[in-house]
């Protein structure tokens, strides 16, 4: 296919007119009679004179502009076909007259694709008068048709050629599409003749009007046609702009929402027809498929109402229309069946998801209950524990088990009340919020609706409380006519199972929380852990790895193990599949490079090959060689950690205390109450209540740059000065958490589960708990107890009882306080 570019030619053709010292006619002369190749067009015509760029597409084209490039002075035609849609056209197809041309040179075409094109110089007009080969591209005995002049006194010519180039520069006034520099360049050219080719060859008619003019051979009803042609286009172009006009006056008149609809009545009176008919008919169609009530019907019958009054080109029209459209792709009283086979259900969940049997239970208990009673709102569950444990995952595995539609929204971060309740529909780009475009999604009415991060969802803002607009998404009681802002209709949310998700419980507001079904999902033990590796992680590592058809690739036990304890810090697994991936990308990187794995069973030994040096070391039991170092039990967003309080003591008047670690508020004042209260009770540890007055307590818990808060530590930190001011061991691999009061009662705390894990991996065998935490370790599976003993105290006597031994610890601190002596009187 070959095309003209235009404007790429139209500021060369005055230069090349320029070269010729103004006379146009050494250039029309160069046409001479002879065989030649034939280049045929599918939608340009050229004129004589004119310079002409010709896009290189067809096969033949490309034989034919290589054989010109050989053979620079070798002339050729060219025919424009006249049926633009023949791939292959032979003479007959072709235009009575073209043009014989020159070739000058070939170039590139800018684009995302190569693509060339050549320029040559039109030189006179011809016709064929008969074929010599077709092959490989057309050649033809081609006969010059010079074209008639006239003479240079016809003033008629003159005329003609005066009123058309004032017709020109009109229309290219008028014209949105044509460029001024063609005004320009047309505007430089003195030649009435060549300026007439010009015309025909830049101006955008049909091409079939191009054909005519050039079947023109004289010149002067050339230029007469062109002028007529010309008058036509104006009179178009004037018609567009009284069109234009009369709407710019409408718009002055009336309303600024009105401005398109008498443009539109213009142009419906000059081409006639309707699009709104289309549109609404659409829509009534869809609605007839619905299943809504009464009051959903005559709400959209009535909306539908509205549209119809409305001009298709009005500001509300798509308002109008978008909002039925939402109406419609609801999933109005459309449930998936649920799938009650309980059987099933526990293979589906124990299948994805190792352990949380707590929140497995639930499930299970809800099909159960449903399938007696054949109907049943959903439960609300909120899946609280530390980050990578499975909550947002355990989602899709529910939705399975179930057989229902499965969609997640994630809340972090969302301060705007709009995105839970949706805008106003008199607001610009109105739309729902976030609950019922996830329905519209899910595309039925009972899903399995995840809420993922809810307790870092932004309270109290200037556009709202968003965590008070969940209030009504969440409340059985209230959710089964939910408002959303946009709809202006009530949703029923009661038959989705909502599923939130959280870390940090203790940032959702209190009305939240009471509407939701608490269930904690606790971290893992080093065995879980390692089993969920073998089981989920390792096979979805090497499958994304590129891996999987290596059957005999395996990390052993061990290697796993340590891949916990050195590699990660986590309650979860997250980090673990992170590690795996890496270790699996190098064997990748490996087979690659050499063509072989470099060994199929990934052990301990050659773990660092593939992960480079362990970053972390495990938190073991440091000893009790050193009096007032006391190991104690915390919670952290990661999981449970073990963390040290060592108390050391320095002489120095008036007994003063320093905190040093990165303490929090609460945390300061339980080492307070605790000096306090050991104070109070010197004489029960045998302390010289003297030592107060002359020694220094430094209480420090490392490590220094991690922020630690909470009253947990306050029996660890009692125990601490107790023991540095008795100089007493405390018992080896004991660990203790609880809250102090300053009556000395200990007090119960959270997190045991967490911080049991922990002990066990630093190796703690005792650990000192409040008397009230035995309910928090009656409801923990025996296999997180294993190895480890509780021992549950009432007040800090207890604690003090079982944790500091009789024994000195090597090279006491000696507390003697000498007596001042007394200056006798003469």
């Amino acid at each position: 296919m070959t095309k003209f570019n235009s404007m790429m030619a139209q500021d060369s053709a005055f230069h090349m007119f320029a070269e010729f010292d103004g006379d146009i006619n050494k250039i029309y002369e160069q046409g001479k009679e002879g065989e030649m190749p034939i280049l045929i067009t599918r939608n340009m015509v050229s004129f004589p004179g004119v310079l002409t760029s010709v896009t290189i597409a067809r096969p033949v084209t490309k034989q034919l502009v290589k054989y010109i490039e050989k053979n620079p002075n070798q002339q050729f035609a060219m025919f424009c076909q006249k049926d633009q849609t023949i791939e292959e056209p032979g003479v007959e197809d072709l235009c009575k007259y073209g043009v014989i041309a020159k070739f000058l040179k070939v170039f590139e075409v800018p684009g995302t694709e190569p693509r060339y094109a050549f320029v040559a110089q039109a030189l006179t007009r011809c016709e064929i008068q008969d074929v010599v080969k077709e092959t490989p591209f057309m050649w033809a005995h081609v006969l010059p048709a010079p074209e008639i002049m006239p003479n240079k006194d016809d003033m008629e010519f003159d005329t003609i050629v005066k009123d058309l180039r004032k017709r020109v520069r009109e229309y290219i006034d008028k014209s949105d599409t044509l460029p001024f520099e063609l005004q320009m360049s047309l505007h430089g050219i003195e030649d009435s003749s060549f300026y007439v080719n010009m015309v025909s060859y830049h101006i955008p008619i049909p091409l079939t009007e191009k054909m005519a003019l050039l079947e023109f051979g004289d010149l002067k009803l050339r230029a007469l046609n062109l002028l007529q042609i010309m008058n036509r286009e104006i009179q178009y172009a004037n018609l567009r702009l009284d069109i234009q006009n009369r709407t710019q006056h409408t718009i002055d008149e009336e309303q600024k929402n009105y401005f398109l609809r008498q443009q539109i009545k213009s142009i419906t009176k000059e081409l006639g027809g309707d699009e709104r008919g289309t549109e609404v008919e659409k829509i009534k169609n869809k609605a007839a498929k619905k299943k809504w009530n009464d009051e959903i019907k005559q709400a959209f019958e009535r909306e539908l109402e509205r549209l119809n009054q409305m001009h298709p080109q009005s500001s509300d029209y798509n308002v109008q229309l978008n909002y039925l459209n939402q109406l419609i792709d609801l999933p109005w009283g459309l449930y998936t069946t649920d799938d009650l086979d309980l059987k099933k259900a526990k293979r589906t969940l124990d299948r994805d998801h190792y352990g949380m049997e707590e929140v497995k239970q639930r499930i299970l208990e809800y099909i159960a209950v449903l399938s007696l009673r054949g109907d049943l709102k959903s439960p609300i569950l909120c899946l609280y524990g530390p980050p990578g444990v499975g909550k947002t995952s355990l989602g899709k595995s529910i939705a399975d088990a179930l057989g229902r539609s499965y969609v997640r929204v994630s809340l972090g971060g969302v301060h705007d009340e709009a995105e839970i309740r949706g805008h106003r529909r008199t607001y610009v780009g109105a739309m729902p919020g976030r609950i019922i475009k996830s329905i519209e999604k899910a595309g039925t009415c009972n899903p399995v609706f995840i809420l993922d991060e809810i307790d870092k969802v932004t309270q109290t803002t200037m556009n709202g409380n968003p965590a008070s607009a969940l209030l009504e998404v969440l409340d059985p009681e209230q959710n089964t006519a939910f408002h959303d802002n946009y709809l202006d209709l009530d949703f029923d949310l009661s038959k989705v199972m909502f599923i939130a998700t959280a870390n940090d419980i203790s940032t959702i507001p209190g009305p939240l929380r009471d509407r939701m079904e608490m269930i904690e999902v606790g971290g893992y033990t080093t065995e879980e852990k390692i089993e969920i590796a073998k089981r989920h992680l390792l096979p979805r590592e090497k499958d994304k790895t590129g891996l999987k058809e290596e059957k005999g690739l395996s990390i052993r036990k061990n290697a796993i193990e340590k891949i916990i304890e050195r590699y990660t810090r986590e309650s979860g697994v997250r980090q673990l599949e992170k590690q795996i991936n890496k270790a699996l990308r190098k064997l990748a990187y490996y087979k690659m490079r050499d063509g072989i794995l470099p060994y199929e069973r990934i052990t301990p030994d050659n773990l660092e090959d593939l992960l480079d040096k362990p970053p972390f070391y495990r938190d073991i039991y440091q000893g009790n060689d050193y009096a007032g170092v006391v190991t104690g039990l915390a919670w952290t967003s990661v999981g449970g950690e073990i963390l040290f309080i060592e108390t050391s003591l320095s002489k120095g008047k008036n007994g003063k205390l320093t905190l040093t670690g990165n303490l929090g508020d609460v945390m300061k004042e339980s080492a307070v109450i605790a000096l306090e209260y050991v104070k109070a009770h010197a004489d029960l540890l045998k302390i010289d209540y003297r030592i107060f007055d002359n020694w220094n307590i430094h209480i420090h818990v490392p490590e220094g740059a991690t922020p630690k808060d909470g009253p947990s530590a306050g029996i660890t930190i009692a125990t601490s000065i107790a023991s540095a001011l008795t100089q007493r061991k405390v018992r080896k691999n004991v660990a203790m958490t609880g809250e102090i009061t300053l009556r000395g009662k200990v007090l119960p705390v959270g997190g045991i589960k967490e911080k049991i894990l922990a002990a066990k991996r630093a190796g703690i065998t005792d650990i000192l708990l409040c008397k009230a935490n035995n309910k928090d370790i009656d409801q923990i599976p025996a296999d997180y107890l294993k190895g480890v003993t509780f021992h549950y105290v009432e007040n800090i006597a207890d604690v003090w009882d079982f944790a500091l031994t009789d024994e000195i610890v090597d090279n006491p601190i000696d507390f003697t306080i000498e007596e001042p002596q007394q200056n006798e009187g003469k």
